[in-house]
């Protein structure tokens, strides 16, 4: 029976490819699994960006759109324009009443110098009605005194006269005395009183005086509100324009020139085109591998074959629990399931990557994506 002479070689070289193959399926297995514990990866991922509603603040018809949805917009330019006639209108009359109460002020400012004026005139009156008051008040006394000697003298002389002590021109003389001291007496009250009645009088116009100095303070107190109804409509005369805060991309634009627009309703969105980010879902045991300031590699799917630089901005601290797994708070006990999960899921926390230089015309919000942690 003949031998085969080449069974022995090809046994060996069969040997040596079979430990060769399980050797390089070793080293590439090795080679993968370190690759998957310092490099990350995660297709659980989406792409994001922020995003603003556009509302209005002021009341008004659109009279001018200027974008059309899923347009892409540079900082400042224009994007609708809301009817500013009854803006302007409320602007002009709020003017008009500021510039009023102004000439209001100035009118009584005026008015007020002449009445410090008559202020300092009707202090003078008051002093000189004073001191005439005095003098009239001594004046009577004075007379009262002559007056009461006089007829003290005439009741003495009378009695005397019927004894005739005395010669009847003598008690004539008291007499006469006597009446002329009571007229004198008696234009000396009145000299009194008319010096009381002016002194009242020049009391009186300076309490008046001085009351109308104090009716600038409550025109003075208006400005305030005058220039705030000014700034106010002022306000809303801007708020007609509406620019954009940024470079965005217009979406969900759903009305038309004409449409009236309310005030907080929203007419549309503006995504931030200016930042974008990759959000990956990473399982736990993959965090302590993950610290910001990291570098990254984002894959999108609309362009596998484009692959952008990224930067690892935060790491997730928190996500939902899962009620199968801890069950749920509720008032009362907690409610802890009774079943026993015998393949337990790891949770997976969301990783925030900035993207770098991404283009505006590529990325979209809620676009799947790739992400894989390169590490410092």
């Amino acid at each position: 029976m003949a031998v085969d002479t080449n069974t022995k070689p090809q046994r060996l070289l069969s040997r040596r490819l079979s430990i060769g193959f399980a050797l390089a399926a070793a080293v590439l297995g090795a080679v993968v699994l370190y690759r998957t514990n310092h490099y990350p990866r995660t297709d659980d991922a989406a792409v994001f960006a922020n995003f603003i509603g556009i509302a209005p603040q002021v009341d008004g018809p659109v009279i001018r759109l200027n974008v059309r949805d899923n347009q892409f917009v540079k900082k400042g330019e224009l994007l609708y324009e809301v009817d500013d006639r009854p803006y302007q209108y409320a602007l002009e009359t709020a003017i008009s009443n500021q510039e009023a109460l102004e000439g209001q002020i100035v009118d009584e400012q005026r008015r007020i110098a002449a009445l410090v004026s008559a202020v300092s005139v009707s202090q003078a009156k008051i002093h000189s009605a004073e001191a005439d008051v005095a003098n009239s008040e001594q004046g009577v006394n004075r007379v009262r005194a002559e007056w009461t000697y006089a007829s003290n003298n005439l009741h003495r002389l009378e009695p005397l006269l019927t004894k005739q002590f005395v010669t009847v021109d003598q008690v004539d003389r008291a007499k006469t005395s006597e009446v002329a001291q009571a007229e004198a007496l008696r234009q000396a009250e009145s000299r009194l009183q008319l010096s009381r009645a002016e002194l009242n009088s020049a009391l009186a116009q300076h309490e008046q005086a001085q009351h109308a100095v104090t009716t600038l303070e409550p025109l003075i107190n208006q400005r305030g509100a005058k220039s705030a109804a000014v700034k106010q409509a002022r306000y809303d005369l801007g708020n007609c324009r509406v620019y954009a805060p940024f470079d965005a991309r217009v979406t969900n634009l759903t009305i038309s020139e004409g449409a009236y627009a309310h005030v907080g309703q929203q007419l549309f969105t503006l995504i931030d085109a200016r930042t974008w980010w990759a959000i990956g879902n990473f399982r736990e045991g993959q965090l302590k591998r993950i610290t910001p300031g990291m570098h990254a590699e984002v894959y999108v799917l609309s362009r596998p074959d484009l692959h952008f630089s990224g930067v690892v901005d935060s790491v997730g601290f928190g996500v939902t629990p899962d009620p199968d797994v801890v069950g749920t708070l509720q008032p009362g006990l907690p409610d802890v399931p009774r079943t026993l999960n015998w393949v337990h899921l790891a949770s997976r926390y969301p990783v925030r990557v900035r993207v770098s230089n991404p283009p505006s015309d590529l990325f979209r919000i809620g676009e799947s994506a790739i992400v894989t942690i390169r590490g410092d």
